[in-house]
């Protein structure tokens, strides 16, 4: 990672539609699934999966700040999953799917708690915000069949049907900031 660069980790369920909604942002140079939050050193899926071990599906995203601010990534991540649902994303329950975002600096936890607190001002989601905001230890990359999942997986019933439409809506809603913008 060069010196102009940061990074940020987000969990908001399942990593694979966490993973594709932040590839598709201006600013972000890489996303990479993982876990991270938990008390288990090199968790697997199968053991993360189970909920024993406290990690979170999650992603490490690396941007560069002078294209896209850590405000814009908060943006993006609460209008693209319920921060709302505690240990829940559709049909993920679990606390390996919580809504979190473990920060990196005092910064990062100032604007997030920030963010939040703004949000649940606003009453936009209509139920109080649940997401975590919680220091940043240690990310353990997942297996190598996560990464870049929906690429690979693009007709899959799980991509047609979860990921698809939160794609969809991140195009929608967040235009100004994705990498290939429409004319």
């Amino acid at each position: 990672m060069n010196n102009t660069m940061e990074f940020a980790v987000f969990a908001g369920g399942c990593f694979w539609c966490t993973e594709a909604v932040f590839k598709m942002l201006q600013g972000v140079i890489s996303v990479e699934p993982g876990y991270t939050g938990g008390k288990t050193d090199e968790p697997t899926y199968d053991e993360v999966s189970l909920g024993g071990t406290g990690h979170a599906e999650s992603v490490r995203v690396e941007f560069d700040p002078n294209i896209i601010s850590f405000s814009d990534l908060l943006t993006v991540f609460f209008g693209s999953h319920d921060p709302t649902t505690l240990n829940k994303q559709g049909g993920d329950i679990g606390t390996q799917y919580r809504s979190a975002i473990f920060y990196t600096s005092d910064e990062q936890k100032n604007e997030a708690t920030l963010f939040i607190k703004k949000l649940n001002d606003s009453n936009k989601f209509g139920n109080p915000i649940v997401t975590e905001v919680v220091p940043f230890d240690t990310f353990y990359p997942a297996e190598n069949y996560h990464k870049n999942f929906y690429e690979t997986n693009k007709h899959s019933a799980y991509c047609e049907l979860i990921i698809n439409p939160k794609l969809e809506k991140v195009q929608k809603e967040f235009a100004t900031l994705l990498k290939n913008k429409s004319k």
